[in-house]
């Protein structure tokens, strides 16, 4: 099969020549064990995706150990170690730090959940010596020239899986087997919640929901579940990378009383898609919600490559709304998102609202289906959507 080669080996590569190792996430399929194997080639690979492989070390917490001190007797250099789905076996990470503090190896740790990682009371997430890393679904600046469309993003997502097959019934049988397999291999067999039919019911809803302002209660009362389980259900999603966590902004210089509750959006829209059990012919307004979505999406891709970013919105109780506010270095960037191809004044007029509410903002953008960048105002320009990075770099 055909590779799209990753902008983030690069970054892997330059961490490995500086001596550090690596612990990289990411959810089911976006082309970890594929990107490493491709354009890392590490010496040696233990697979805990292969049940044998899995059982025989978690049967013996040390025999990993004493095969890897034998074994690294022979090697003249420091050899890569990539250990694959290291969630399944979390306490591995000692075995890691003991050979990373013994200077004898570095390691590439890939997992699909954090889950356990993040939760698990004795699982050593290796302070200091591992460099975390997260591997999403493709960029648009990763996509194949022929893939760059946008009603097929909107409608498919950008798996490299699912971008490399050309058949639009394969894509939709992969995309409903991957929701299955989530489901099935992650949740149930990894034990993440106690009952699987509330999660599933939940995960359709949650998809439905993929962009809104959560209302916890009103899914509690859908699902027929308590309010902090579905808050715990989230938890699982956001630990397992399907969804990705937009807190607002919640202070106002004026007193506006404004909105306090997250956004979840999913990681990939063809998954978001599945989840639902939606067609694939949508009305426009449905599409132009699922543009605002992507757009999302590819701004906390791109927050990701800056320590001081983070992705944030704003909303008052006027449902006066900007869809995203970039945070760095204690600036605001605050941005629209308009399914239009010829923005107005009309589409800014909440971010001049929000630039003159904060002073540590100076530009907004409105993000569009514009074919070129125009200047609505002073300080608002319209950027197609296919620069959305600019915003950051």
């Amino acid at each position: 099969m055909t590779y799209i080669r990753r902008k983030l080996a690069g970054n892997i590569l330059d961490i490995l020549k500086r001596g550090k190792s690596i612990l990289l996430l990411g959810a089911r399929q976006t082309g970890k064990t594929t990107m490493i194997n491709q354009e890392i080639v590490p010496d040696l690979i233990y697979s805990f995706v292969d049940p044998e492989v899995r059982i025989r070390y978690e049967k013996d917490q040390t025999l990993l150990t004493r095969e890897l001190k034998l074994t690294l007797q022979t090697w003249d250099k420091l050899p890569i170690i990539f250990i694959d789905e290291i969630q399944r076996v979390p306490n591995v990470t000692d075995i890691a730090q003991l050979l990373i503090d013994q200077k004898k190896a570095q390691f590439i740790l890939t997992g699909s959940s954090a889950h356990k990682l993040k939760h698990g009371a004795t699982v050593n997430l290796l302070p200091g010596r591992v460099v975390a890393l997260i591997m999403d679904p493709l960029h648009f600046d990763e996509l194949p020239k022929n893939w760059q469309n946008l009603n097929d993003i909107l409608l498919y997502g950008t798996l490299p899986f699912i971008v490399l097959d050309a058949n639009n019934d394969n894509r939709e049988a992969d995309l409903r087997s991957y929701v299955t397999t989530y489901l099935e291999e992650e949740i149930r067999a990894e034990a993440l919640v106690r009952n699987i039919g509330n999660f599933s019911r939940f995960l359709e809803l949650a998809a439905s929901e993929s962009g809104y302002i959560v209302n916890f209660t009103k899914l509690s009362q859908d699902v027929g579940v308590a309010s902090t389980t579905i808050i715990d259900y989230y938890q699982v999603l956001e630990d397992c990378m399907i969804t990705l966590r937009i807190d607002p902004i919640i202070h106002s210089i004026s007193h506006r009383r404004l909105i306090k509750s997250p956004k979840y959006i999913f990681f990939d829209l063809g998954v978001r898609r599945a989840c639902t059990n939606e067609g694939h012919q949508l009305p426009e307004k449905y599409l132009a919600h699922l543009f605002e979505q992507y757009i999302g999406i590819e701004l906390i891709h791109q927050t990701r490559k800056l320590s001081s970013a983070q992705l944030r919105y704003w909303r008052d109780s006027n449902n006066v709304e900007v869809d995203y506010v970039l945070e760095t270095s204690g600036r605001y960037i605050p941005i629209e998102v308009k399914w239009t191809e010829e923005p107005s004044i009309n589409d800014a007029r909440h971010l001049k609202k929000f630039l003159s509410e904060y002073e540590n903002t100076d530009k907004g953008y409105i993000i569009c289906r514009t074919p070129q960048a125009v200047e609505i105002s002073e300080n608002i320009i319209a950027l197609p959507w296919q620069r959305v990075k600019e915003i950051i770099f």
